[in-house]
C-alpha cells in the first residue's frame, strides 16, 4: 500500500470517526453507557484497522525500499562504469596531450637552452672584456693611488722622522742647562737681527769694565758718557725650565697644591736671575739704570706675569724689566723708531750746514754767472763785427771774377798745404 492510500485510509477514518460523534450528539436522548460503549467500540475498530494499516504500509515500505536499493545499486553500477570509462578515456587523453606538451616543451627548452648558451657566451666574452678593462683601468689607478699615498706616507715617515730627531734635538737643547741657555740667546739673537742693525747692539758685553762678566746682548744707545764710551742697555736671556714644567704638570693633574709650588718656585728662580742680572751687568753711567730680563716662551712669560706684584718688585728692587718674545719685539721696534728720529735729527744739522755751504757758494756761482754774461755779450759783438765785415767783404768780391772750380780747389788746395806747412 503506497502513502497516498495510507493517507486516504486515515481521512476515512477521521470522517467515519466525525460522523459517529456527529450521530451521538444528535442522539442526546441515548443513555450514557450506550456512547460509551459505542465510543470504546469505535476506538477499537479504529485501533485495528490502524494496525491493519501499518502492517501493510510497513510492508509496503519494505518493497519500496528494497526496490529502490537494487535500483540505485544498479545505477550507481552503471555510473561508476560509465564514470571509469570517462576517466580512462579522460586519462588517456590527458596522457597523450601531456605527451605532446612535453615533447614540445622539450624541443623548446632545447632550442632555448642552446639560444641562452650562445647569448650567455657572448654576454660572458662582453663582460669579460669589459670586466676586464674597468678592472685594469681601476686597478691601474688604484695602484697608482696606492702608489702615490705610500710615497706621501713614505715621506711623511721621512718627515716625522725628521720631526722626532729635531724634537730629540730640542729635548736634549731644553733638558742641558747649557744648552738651553744657548737657545734662549739664539732666540734672543734672531729677534735683535730682525729689528735692529749690528751696529746698533753688541754680543757678550763687558759692561762694567775690568770685572770680567758679559752679557749675552746689549743695545748700544745713541750719545756717549763722560769717558767717550757708548752707553749699554744689557738684555740676558734666561730660561728656568724645571719649575715651570712642574708648574705646568701640576696644572694638568689639577693639583692646587702642587700648583702653588711650582709657582713659588718659579717665582724664587726668577727674583735669583733678576738679582744676578742687576748685580753683574748694571752700573751706571756706563749702562742703563735697568736691564731686561728677557724670557724665550710665551707661557714662561705670561706665567711669570700672572704672579702678584713679581713684575714691581723686580723693577722697583733691581731694575729688572721682564720681557718675552712679543713685548721685547715692540720694545726693540720702539727703540729702532727712536734711533732713527734722533738719526734724522742728527741729519737735519748736517742738512743745514750743507745748505749754508750751498747757499756761499751760490752767491759766488751768480758772480761766475755775471762775469760769464760779460764774456758771451763781447763775444756776440765781436761775432756781429765780423759778420758786418764778412758782408763788406762779399760786396767787394762781387766786381772780382770768380775762377772755375778746379783751378779754385788746386789753388786752394795749394794754399792750405802752405799753411799746414807753416804751422808745422
Amino acid at each position: 500500500m503506497s502513502q497516498i492510500e495510507f493517507f486516504v485510509l486515515l481521512a476515512a477514518l477521521a470522517a467515519v470517526i466525525v460522523l459517529q460523534v456527529l450521530a451521538m450528539l444528535r442522539s442526546r436522548s441515548s443513555p450514557a453507557a450506550d456512547l460509551a460503549e459505542r465510543i470504546e467500540r469505535v476506538e477499537r475498530e479504529v485501533r485495528m484497522q490502524l494496525q491493519t494499516t501499518a502492517q501493510t504500509s510497513n510492508a509496503a515500505t519494505v518493497q519500496q525500499f528494497e526496490a529502490m536499493r537494487r535500483q540505485l545499486e544498479a545505477q550507481g553500477l552503471v555510473g561508476r562504469n560509465e564514470q571509469a570509462r570517462s576517466l580512462k578515456a579522460f586519462a588517456d587523453t590527458m596522457h597523450q596531450r601531456m605527451e605532446e606538451i612535453r615533447g614540445t616543451l622539450e624541443t623548446k627548452i632545447k632550442d632555448l637552452q642552446a639560444d641562452n648558451g650562445l647569448r650567455l657566451e657572448e654576454m660572458r666574452k662582453t663582460v669579460d672584456e669589459k670586466l676586464h678593462a674597468t678592472l685594469e683601468t681601476r686597478l691601474t689607478a688604484s695602484f697608482q693611488q696606492v702608489s702615490e699615498r705610500l710615497e706621501r706616507v713614505h715621506q711623511g715617515l721621512g718627515e716625522m722622522q725628521q720631526l722626532a730627531l729635531g724634537v730629540g734635538d730640542l729635548k736634549r737643547v731644553l733638558t742641558n742647562v747649557k744648552t738651553r741657555g744657548t737657545w734662549g740667546e739664539v732666540q734672543l739673537e734672531m729677534l735683535l737681527e730682525q729689528v735692529l742693525t749690528p751696529e746698533q747692539y753688541g754680543k757678550n758685553v763687558e759692561t762694567i769694565a775690568g770685572s770680567g762678566a758679559r752679557v749675552e746682548f746689549a743695545l748700544k744707545l745713541p750719545g756717549q758718557n763722560d769717558n767717550g764710551t757708548p752707553v749699554w742697555m744689557p738684555i740676558d736671556a734666561k730660561f728656568p725650565k724645571e719649575q715651570y714644567e712642574r708648574l705646568l704638570e701640576a696644572a694638568d693633574n689639577a693639583d692646587a697644591e702642587g700648583v702653588a709650588l711650582a709657582g713659588r718656585e718659579l717665582e724664587r728662580a726668577v727674583r735669583v736671575e733678576a738679582k744676578t742680572i742687576s748685580e753683574k751687568y748694571v752700573s751706571p753711567p756706563h749702562t742703563t739704570d735697568f736691564a731686561i730680563l728677557f724670557l724665550p716662551t710665551e707661557g714662561l712669560y705670561a706665567e711669570v706675569m700672572r704672579r702678584p706684584g713679581l713684575a714691581d718688585d723686580l723693577q722697583r728692587v733691581h731694575r729688572i724689566s721682564i720681557a718675552g718674545p712679543s713685548t721685547l719685539t715692540a720694545l726693540l721696534n720702539s727703540l729702532q723708531m727712536g734711533f732713527r728720529t734722533l738719526a734724522l735729527e742728527k741729519r737735519s744739522s748736517e742738512v743745514w750746514q750743507v745748505l749754508g755751504a750751498v747757499k756761499t757758494e751760490f752767491a759766488k756761482f751768480g758772480d761766475v754767472l755775471a762775469a760769464t754774461k760779460l764774456t758771451l755779450e763781447r763775444a756776440a759783438k765781436n761775432i756781429e763785427s765780423a759778420e758786418t765785415r764778412s758782408r763788406v767783404m762779399a760786396r767787394k768780391l762781387k766786381t772780382v771774377e770768380a775762377l772755375p772750380s778746379e783751378q779754385a780747389q788746386l789753388l786752394m788746395g795749394a794754399e792750405l798745404d802752405k799753411s799746414d806747412l807753416d804751422i808745422e
